[in-house]
């Protein structure tokens, strides 16, 4: 086992991945600080990062870091969407042959942009967990270098320079609202920004349909939970039988844990639309439907919320977004 990372290590990342990544926005949303009596609530807008998501962090800090003779030897993933797109971005970005396995549960059309950015994709089994199965088996085979969505000290480093961002404009701020499923995002950001400000109070976001960190920490070891259809469903999945980092970090640094339902998911997004006009996916928004439904107390805090990414089907944002349109009249 590679020791836990560093905050450190978050730095030498945040150096590595300046080509592949950019500084994203944050912006004030006043409703949501007035509705919850907050001193701020700010978005972190990694909905307009490159590739429309945060994964393309860990995905170069990984990628970047390998030496000439593993890059040629070509690198392989697993994710329910999002990871695998960010890295067909940077292995496209570097000449790099990728392959990226998917169950049957990841919707069509992310299959089908992480083939456009050039990398293969192979579908099998009907959950995360059979998805990374079939990677096993290829990665062996054809000897490919693993990049995992998560459970990887490179990837959670790359996933923490969000934090280096936050506080470098928002040096006090009280709570940060992180998306957890997998536990790399929450566990960079968490590391990096408790090494930075401990008082910093860290809240887990997870969704109702499919909690399998939040399950993990009850039983204190990684369990398989089942896959429900979510409109939050690049937060679906497990967090791996022989996880190493993201639950023992997880477990360390997260100070709450909110569970959101598919409604609150929706209002959250619909919040992004109406009064930022931002399109996000379901995962994002899950920190502003925790805000708009009173989840947490923030009275008097400065609070950052992460809108995580934008990578959803144009047809089912359209139908959320529309059924929350006030009717004329």
């Amino acid at each position: 086992m590679d020791a836990l990372p560093s905050l450190h290590d978050v730095y030498r990342a945040h150096a590595r991945i300046q080509a592949m990544a950019v500084c994203t926005p944050l912006v004030h949303s006043a409703p949501l600080a007035d509705r919850n009596g907050a001193r701020s609530v700010h978005l972190k807008l990694e909905c307009l990062q490159n590739t429309g998501a945060f994964k393309v962090r860990g995905a170069a800090n990984k990628i970047l870091s390998l030496s000439a003779e593993e890059k040629k030897r070509g690198v392989i993933t697993f994710s329910t969407g999002n990871h695998g797109k960010a890295v067909a971005y940077v292995a496209g970005q570097t000449g790099v042959r990728a392959i990226v396995c998917l169950s049957e549960h990841v919707a069509s059309y992310r299959a089908e942009a992480i083939r456009r950015l050039g990398a293969e994709v192979s579908v099998k089994g009907k959950s995360q967990d059979e998805a990374e199965k079939n990677y096993h088996d290829l990665a062996g085979s054809e000897g490919l270098v693993p990049v995992v969505p998560f459970d990887d000290p490179m990837i959670i480093a790359g996933q923490g320079t969000l934090s280096l961002e936050i506080l470098s404009k928002l040096p006090d701020t009280d709570v940060l609202l992180i998306q957890l499923s997998g536990g790399g995002l929450l566990a960079g950001i968490a590391l990096a920004a408790k090494s930075i400000h401990p008082r910093i109070h860290i809240v887990g976001v997870s969704i109702e349909r499919s909690p399998a960190m939040l399950e993990s920490l009850k039983e204190g070891r990684p369990v398989q939970v089942e896959e429900k259809d979510s409109i939050a469903d690049s937060l679906l999945g497990g967090i791996g039988f022989d996880n190493r980092y993201t639950l023992p970090l997880v477990e360390k640094y997260t100070d709450e844990h909110l569970l959101v339902s598919e409604e609150e998911i929706k209002d959250g997004m619909f919040y992004m639309f109406d009064q930022h006009r931002l399109i996000v996916e379901g995962a994002a928004a899950v920190g502003v439907g925790a805000l708009l439904s009173r989840k947490i107390d923030v009275a008097g805090k400065r609070v950052v919320s992460l809108i995580s990414g934008n990578n959803i089907h144009s047809g089912e944002y359209l139908d959320i977004v529309g059924g929350r349109l006030p009717s004329e009249g």
